[in-house]
C-alpha cells in the first residue's frame, strides 16, 4: 500500500475513534458540561423515535448534524415498550438501541431523558394505562407500588444500554440521562410526600451507575448531585440552584403543538434564534430545541386530551423530514456563529457592559489562549438601536442579538434572515379511488357487553384498548309524549366526544372542545311511540398528559341522563340498565389487516355522509393500496417518486386510518379552527412570544393532510381503511406527495 494512503486511512480511523469506540469522561462545573477534558458549548435537537418510521432515523439525525447539532435528545415511552405488565416491546419504531446507535454513528451525543414520565403531549404522559389497576398505586408521589413500577422500567432501560455500550465512559453516546420530567411545575400538590419522591427518584437514578450526570427539569430544589434544567420559550434570565452547576435549557420550545379545533402555531425563527444567542449570552452552555423534528402521533398515541395526529410542531424538520426553511438554515447559521466562540464562552464569566437602556453587551475572553467574544443585544421589542462597542459602530435591529467571535466583527445577527423560503406544496397524486363499504353496528354487537345498574367510568372499562365505549339502554314513552316532539336528552357531564343514537339513527353528536375537559350535553332526541332504543359512542381524542393526578382523570358519561321535555314529566335514566359496549365491531375483527379485511363481507355501494361506516380501498405501490372504514376499497398505483406521502383527508368527518394494517392516526378535519381565532395577516417577530402568537388556518381543519411514511408502502396492492364516526365523503380522499418547490 502506498504510504500516503496508508498516512490517509490512519488519518481517518483515528478521526473515527476520537468520538466512536473510546471511551468520553463527562463531568461538569459551573461553565458547562466538560466532555474528556474540555468545555463545550452544545446544541441540542429532540428526535422522539416512535413519531417516525425507523427508516427515517438516519436521515433525520444526518439533517439535524448538517444543521449544526451536537447532541440528539429523546425521551422513552414507557407505554410503547411495556404495553402490558409482563411484556416489552423494543421493536419497529421502539427500537430504542437502533435509534441511539445511529446517532453514535453519526458522531453525535445523545441526552436520554428516561422519564418515565414524559408528557410529551403522549398519551397518559407517557404512561402504560395498566399501571393503572396496580393495587395500591398513586402515581408520581411516595407511593411504594408506583415507585416499584417505576424503578424496575428505568433500571431495564439502564441496563439495556449498559448491554450495548452506549453510555459515554463505555464509548458510546449517551453523555446525560434524565430522570422524572417537570415535576416541580406540579409536585406541591402531593406536599411532602411529592418532596419524598423526587428525592428518592434522584437517589434512585444516581445509583445505577451510567457514569454520567442526571439531570431533573423545571426542579428548583433537586439535590446537589442533580443538574437542574430550565424549559421555556426564553431561558436567559434563569440560573441552576447551585452556582457550580451549568446553566442548562433542556426545552427551547421551536413553535408549538396543535389541538384539533385550533389555528395552527408558529415561531418566527428570528425569535428562536434571539432566545437561543440570549442564552449563550447569559451564561448558557446547552440548549436543546424542543422540538427539532416533531414527527406524527401515530395509533392512538396523541395526548391532551385533543392533541392532533400531526405533532410538526414548527420544527426546523417538518412532520414529513422536510427541512422548513428559513428556520432550518437560519439556525444552522447561528450555530456556526456560536461554535466560533465555544473557546471564549468555555473559560469563563462573562462581563456585562451596557449599550444603552435597552441595550447590553456581554463579553467573554481568555487570556491564556487569547480568545475573545462577545454578543451585543437590543431587547427593545420595537425600535432599531445603534451602538458603540469597543470604539465601533453597531446597528442592532430591534429584538435581536449580534455575535462577534472575536470581539469585532459580525458574524451573525439573529433577526437577518438570508436564507432563501421554502414553500412545500401538497401535489395530489392518487385521486378518484374505488371504494368499498362496511357499516359499524349501532350499540351492543357481541355477548361481552358488560351489564349494570349504572354508567361506567370509561377508562376503567375500556382500559384504553379502544377510543370507543357504547352505553346502551331503552326506554318506553307514550303516545301522547311521542307526538310532542320536543324530547331532549341531557347528559350531565362528559368528555371527550359523544354521538347520540335514538332507535338506530344518528341524532346528533357533541365535544367538549372549546369549553372544557368535561362538559354538560343538550341533545334535541326524536322518540316513537313505545319501545325505544338509546346508544350512546363516547370516543376519548387521547388521555390526559399534564398535571398532578392523571390517573385519577376519567372519560366517558359521568353524572345523571335525563330525558327531559316531556308533557308527563322527566325521564331518569342514571340508575337504569346499561350495557356497556367496549370498542367497534370492526376493531375486534381487525378489518384494517389483510386478513381481517376478509372475515367481513365489503359493498361496493359507496354511502356519503353517513355515521359509523368503514371505507377500504386497495392500490398498487409501485404503487399502494388502500382501505376505509367504512369500509371502501379500491385499486390504483402508488404516488411515483421518493418525494413523502400524505392522505388528504378533507372531505371527511372524524375517525381513525390504517396502511397496510399500521395505524396513522386519528382524523377530523370537520373540527376547524375558529374564523375568529385570530389570525394575522403578517406576524412580528419582536417581542415575546406566546403560543397564540403569529397563528395562521383559521377557518380551516387543524390538520388536513396526513402522514404516511413510504416505508409503510408495499410493492403490490396497499391496504387503506378508513373509520368515518360522523359522516364523510370518501369521495373527496386523495393521495399527495410534499413537493418543495
Amino acid at each position: 500500500m502506498p504510504p500516503l494512503l496508508l498516512l490517509l486511512l490512519l488519518l481517518l480511523l483515528a478521526a473515527t475513534l476520537l468520538h466512536v469506540g473510546l471511551s468520553d469522561t463527562v463531568a461538569y462545573d459551573h461553565r458547562g458540561l466538560i466532555i474528556n477534558g474540555q468545555h463545550r458549548m452544545l446544541i441540542s435537537a429532540s428526535i422522539h423515535y416512535p413519531r417516525a418510521a425507523p427508516q427515517m432515523w438516519s436521515q433525520l439525525i444526518s439533517n439535524a448534524k448538517a444543521g449544526g447539532i451536537d447532541v440528539i435528545e429523546t425521551y422513552v415511552f414507557w407505554d410503547g415498550h411495556q404495553p402490558t405488565r409482563d411484556t416489552y416491546n423494543f421493536e419497529g419504531r421502539f427500537d430504542l438501541v437502533s435509534f441511539v446507535k445511529l446517532v453514535h454513528e453519526a458522531g453525535l451525543y445523545a441526552n436520554l431523558r428516561i422519564g418515565p414520565y414524559v408528557c410529551a403531549e403522549w398519551n397518559l404522559g407517557g404512561f402504560p394505562v395498566w399501571l393503572k389497576d396496580v393495587a395500591g398505586i398513586e402515581f408520581r408521589t411516595n407511593n411504594q407500588p408506583f415507585k416499584a413500577e417505576m424503578q424496575t422500567f428505568v433500571e431495564k432501560i439502564v441496563a439495556m444500554m449498559k448491554h450495548d455500550k452506549l453510555f459515554a465512559p463505555q464509548g458510546g453516546p449517551i453523555i446525560l440521562a434524565q430522570i422524572e420530567n417537570e415535576y416541580g411545575n406540579i409536585d406541591a400538590a402531593y406536599g411532602a410526600a411529592g418532596k419524598e419522591y423526587m428525592v428518592w427518584a434522584a437517589n434512585m437514578s444516581q445509583g445505577l451507575g451510567t457514569g454520567v450526570p442526571w439531570i431533573m427539569c423545571q426542579q428548583s430544589d433537586a439535590p446537589d448531585y442533580i443538574l437542574d434544567t430550565c424549559n421555556g420559550f426564553y431561558c436567559d434570565a434563569w440560573a441552576p440552584n447551585n452556582k457550580k452547576k451549568p446553566k442548562m435549557w433542556t426545552e427551547n420550545w421551536s413553535g408549538w403543538f396543535q389541538k384539533w379545533g385550533e389555528a395552527s402555531p408558529h415561531r418566527p425563527v428570528e425569535d428562536v434564534a434571539f432566545a437561543v444567542a440570549r442564552f449563550f449570552q447569559r451564561g448558557g452552555s446547552f440548549q436543546n430545541y424542543y422540538m427539532y423534528f416533531g414527527g406524527t402521533n401515530f395509533g392512538r398515541s396523541s395526548g391532551g386530551p385533543y392533541v392532533t395526529t400531526s405533532y410538526d410542531y414548527d420544527a426546523p424538520i417538518d412532520e414529513f423530514g422536510v427541512i422548513r426553511q428559513p428556520k432550518w438554515g437560519h439556525l444552522k447559521q447561528l450555530h456556526a456563529a456560536i461554535k466560533l466562540c465555544e473557546a471564549a464562552l468555555g473559560s469563563n464569566d462573562p462581563t456585562y457592559i451596557s449599550l444603552g437602556q435597552l441595550q447590553e453587551a456581554h463579553v467573554y475572553g481568555s487570556t491564556s489562549s487569547g480568545a475573545c467574544a462577545a454578543f451585543l443585544a437590543n431587547i427593545d421589542s420595537s425600535s432599531d438601536a445603534t451602538v458603540k462597542f469597543n470604539s465601533r459602530t453597531y446597528l442592532l435591529p430591534a429584538w435581536s442579538v449580534s455575535i462577534l467571535p472575536d470581539c469585532k466583527t459580525v458574524s451573525h445577527n439573529t433577526a437577518k434572515v438570508d436564507v432563501q423560503t421554502a414553500m412545500p406544496t401538497m401535489k395530489p397524486s392518487i385521486t378518484g379511488l374505488a371504494w368499498e363499504s362496511y357499516p359499524e353496528p349501532v350499540g351492543v354487537w357481541s355477548d361481552s357487553g358488560i351489564v349494570a345498574s349504572a354508567l361506567l367510568e370509561q377508562i376503567n372499562t375500556t382500559k384504553d384498548t379502544s377510543d370507543y365505549l357504547w352505553y346502551t339502554t331503552s326506554l318506553d314513552i307514550s303516545q301522547a309524549d311521542a307526538a310532542s316532539g320536543k324530547a331532549l336528552l341531557y347528559l350531565e357531564s362528559m368528555r371527550d366526544v359523544v354521538h347520540v343514537f335514538v332507535n338506530g339513527k344518528l341524532a346528533g353528536s357533541a365535544s367538549t372542545k372549546g369549553t372544557q375537559l368535561y362538559a354538560a350535553v343538550e341533545q334535541p332526541i326524536e322518540l316513537a311511540s313505545g319501545h325505544n332504543s338509546l346508544a350512546i359512542l363516547c370516543a376519548t381524542v387521547g388521555l390526559q398528559n399534564y398535571g398532578p393526578f392523571i390517573e385519577t382523570w376519567g372519560a366517558g358519561i359521568n353524572g345523571s341522563v335525563i330525558v327531559k321535555g316531556l308533557p308527563s314529566g322527566q325521564i331518569d335514566l342514571t340508575a337504569e340498565e346499561w350495557i356497556h359496549q367496549v370498542g367497534l365491531k370492526g376493531e375486534s375483527l381487525a378489518i384494517f389487516t389483510e386478513s381481517g379485511s376478509q372475515r367481513v363481507r365489503w359493498s361496493s355501494a359507496v354511502p356519503q355522509g353517513q355515521a359509523l361506516v368503514w371505507y377500504k380501498v386497495i392500490f398498487q405501490h409501485h404503487g399502494i393500496t388502500c382501505i376505509v372504514w367504512i369500509a371502501m376499497q379500491a385499486h390504483f398505483d402508488s404516488p411515483s417518486g421518493n418525494d413523502p406521502v400524505a392522505l388528504d383527508l378533507e372531505s371527511m368527518g372524524k375517525g381513525q386510518a390504517w396502511i397496510n394494517g399500521q395505524s396513522i392516526g386519528r382524523f377530523w378535519p370537520s373540527l376547524r379552527a375558529p374564523d375568529t381565532a385570530g389570525c394575522p395577516q403578517t406576524c412580528d417577530y419582536r417581542g415575546s412570544y406566546s403560543s397564540s402568537k403569529c397563528r395562521s388556518g383559521c377557518g380551516q381543519p387543524s390538520q388536513r393532510w396526513y402522514h404516511v411514511p413510504r416505508s409503510w408502502l408495499q410493492d403490490g396492492g396497499n391496504l387503506v381503511v378508513l373509520f368515518e364516526e360522523e359522516g364523510g365523503k370518501p369521495s373527496g380522499v386523495s393521495f399527495v406527495t410534499r413537493t418543495v418547490v
